[in-house]
This record gives C-alpha cells, sequence and structure tokens, in this order.
C-alpha cells in the first residue's frame, strides 16, 4: 500500500493572548492513500484551507463554546476544499470535490459529514470561494444580513471589518436590498476597496480617527438602522452611541478582543433601552435550512457581476501559520485562503 508524505500543521500549545506563529510548527508525517476498509471513511487531498477567527477560540483550553478546543500535538482544523483520493463511504468516490472540515494538512481522512457538502466544479466561480463567498464566511454574512438584522430598504447600514471575509458581503448585500451603507477598515487600501470595487457609499480608516463616535455622525447624521458588528470593543460602544429607534446589531465577531486574556467591556449598553435596539448574536449553524438559498442567491449574483468577492491568497501550507496569525493585525486584504495544492 502506498505511503506519501503529509506535511502538517501542528498546534505546540494553547495560545493565552493573540496568536503567534509560534504557537504552530510544521512536521512531515506519513499517510497511507487508502481509506480504511469498514470505516466509513474517505481519504482526501486538501487544495484550499481557510483561515477564520472563530479558530482562535479552539487555540484555549477551553470546552464550554460551540466547538472543542484543539488538541496540542495535532493538526489544525477548519474549512477546505478537497479532494478525494480514495474512499470507503459509497457516497463519495475518487475525483469527487468537497467543501468540509478538515485537517491543515496535504493529506485527510474525513469520517465526518457534518457541514460537507460536494461541489460541482462551475468553471465561472473558483474552486477557492467555497471556503468564502459560498462557504462558511459568506452564508454568516447572508444569514446574519437577512435572518439577524430583518433589513428595509432605504435603512442606513454600518458594517465593521467591512473588507473582511463577511464583511464585503454583507455591504453588498445590503447594497442590493437598497440601503445606504458605510464600512470600517484598517487601511487606506481597504478603504479605497470598499468604495471603489465593493460599492460601499462611504468607508473610513477607523485607525486614522481619534473619535469614532464622532466618525459615525459624520458617516450617519441621522443615526444607524443596522450595524453588523465582526469586531467589538470600541467600535461596537461607538455604534451603541448612534443607534435609531429599533435599531438591529447582529454580534457576529469580537476580533478586537481575541488578543486579550482579559476582554474588554462595553460602556454604552444603556442606549439600547430608549432606542430600544435589538442585538442578536448568530452562528450560521442555526440556519443551515438557509443554505440552498443562499447558494441560488449569491451564485447568481456572482454570475451576474453584482457581487464580487475579494481574496487574499497565500501559497503552500507552509505560510499558513503566518497566514492566520496576520488576521488578528488586518494584514488580510479579503478573504484569507491558503492553496495546499494545485487543482
Amino acid at each position: 500500500m502506498e505511503q506519501v508524505e503529509n506535511k502538517q500543521v501542528i498546534l505546540k500549545r494553547y495560545a493565552v493572548e493573540a496568536p503567534k506563529e509560534t504557537d504552530m510548527e510544521i512536521k512531515i508525517g506519513k499517510v497511507k492513500l487508502k481509506a480504511p476498509k469498514g470505516s466509513g471513511a474517505f481519504l482526501v487531498q486538501n487544495l484550499y484551507l481557510s483561515c477564520d477567527p472563530y479558530m482562535r477560540a479552539r487555540m484555549r483550553d477551553f470546552h464550554g463554546s460551540y466547538f472543542p478546543p484543539f488538541v496540542p500535538g495535532q493538526p489544525i482544523q477548519g474549512f477546505g476544499v478537497a479532494k478525494v483520493v480514495d474512499s470507503d463511504n459509497p457516497d463519495f468516490k475518487p475525483g469527487d470535490i468537497v467543501a468540509a472540515i478538515t485537517g491543515w494538512e496535504e493529506y485527510s481522512l474525513i469520517d465526518k459529514t457534518w457541514q460537507l457538502r460536494k461541489i460541482q466544479p462551475d468553471s465561472d466561480i473558483p474552486l477557492s470561494y467555497h471556503v468564502g463567498l459560498l462557504g462558511m464566511p459568506g452564508f454568516t454574512a447572508y444569514a446574519g444580513f437577512y435572518e439577524v438584522c430583518s433589513p428595509k430598504k432605504g435603512e442606513h447600514v454600518f458594517v465593521s471589518a467591512a473588507s473582511g471575509a463577511v464583511g464585503q458581503l454583507v455591504g453588498q448585500l445590503a447594497k442590493l436590498h437598497g440601503c445606504y451603507v458605510v464600512g470600517s477598515a484598517g487601511s487606506s487600501e481597504k478603504v479605497d476597496l470598499l468604495k471603489n470595487k465593493l460599492g460601499f457609499d462611504e468607508a473610513f480608516n477607523y485607525k486614522e480617527e481619534t473619535d469614532l463616535d464622532a466618525a459615525l455622525k459624520r458617516c450617519f447624521p441621522e443615526g444607524i438602522d443596522i450595524y453588523f458588528d465582526n469586531v467589538g470593543g470600541p467600535m461596537l460602544d461607538a455604534a451603541l452611541l448612534n443607534m435609531r429607534v429599533h435599531g438591529r446589531i447582529a454580534a457576529c465577531g469580537m476580533v478586537s478582543q481575541h488578543g486579550f486574556y482579559d476582554p474588554q467591556g462595553i460602556h454604552n449598553l444603556y442606549c439600547m433601552i430608549p432606542k430600544r435596539v435589538r442585538m442578536q448574536a448568530l452562528l450560521q449553524t442555526d440556519y443551515l435550512h438557509k443554505f440552498p438559498e443562499f447558494l441560488e442567491h449569491v451564485s447568481r449574483n456572482y454570475k451576474e457581476g453584482t457581487i464580487v468577492y475579494v481574496e487574499d491568497m497565500n501559497e503552500g501550507l507552509e505560510s499558513a501559520p503566518a497566514a492566520f496569525v496576520g488576521l488578528f493585525s488586518g494584514k488580510n486584504v479579503g478573504k484569507q485562503v491558503v492553496r495546499v495544492a494545485q487543482e
């Protein structure tokens, strides 16, 4: 039975503060290119891996979350696109392309089919988009905007981390819905991207603003109807001061807090009471019944040119630790993906 080398990204130790490249290491293992008989599993070659902020929570020794922690000494796991090499599962055959939770390694044995789907290759849509635009981040944007934010035409929408994997699609969905949309990002390059490629009405670099409340009042003199929050922290505090009556806040992410052992508190929650603001957290897994509708809607709009998507592609598995760590300092421009192997 053929055995080949299997390069892997291993978690060395749990991260206490913001993740560092030294929390991970590259190791070379061995793998048999055969799915074990009677296992019901299938072996895949990983093509693309997704770097997502939620993975930071799995790098700590905490068991009270919706995902269990990674195991030190074992490969990191995340969403990926992969090609089936061998199968002991009648539903999957060699050559099939799947989007799945897989290991950060060249080859993985998959025995759990939760949130796994076959991909029918489409020459108009890059395969890597199935970990971004048409994957978990894209679906998070879709479910969060339509199901949590309950948008109405003409409403004023604010999106933080707006050039990221989720934010860039939220903004475009809001524009297609007839809303006025403003995004915040962390560089002039990203601000330019928001306004000139992604179609936001306005955008600002939060790092250049000495007063976030003033920045939001400048962009939203009449207040905010919908805040899609990807960052938490001071930006959430400022948004709370600027919400309109019956405003909605979708709490999608708190990336500003990932580097803190002792997270910062929020000061302006009292604003929710007089304005009757509704704030709701979301996980895309609560809305999986909407996934086929999302896939059809976003694929069609992408093919029609009314939705665009920006990727930041790193080459080679060995680049994955740096790509992941870069999420927390804003190094990525668009959805961060690692290409492990050529299609």
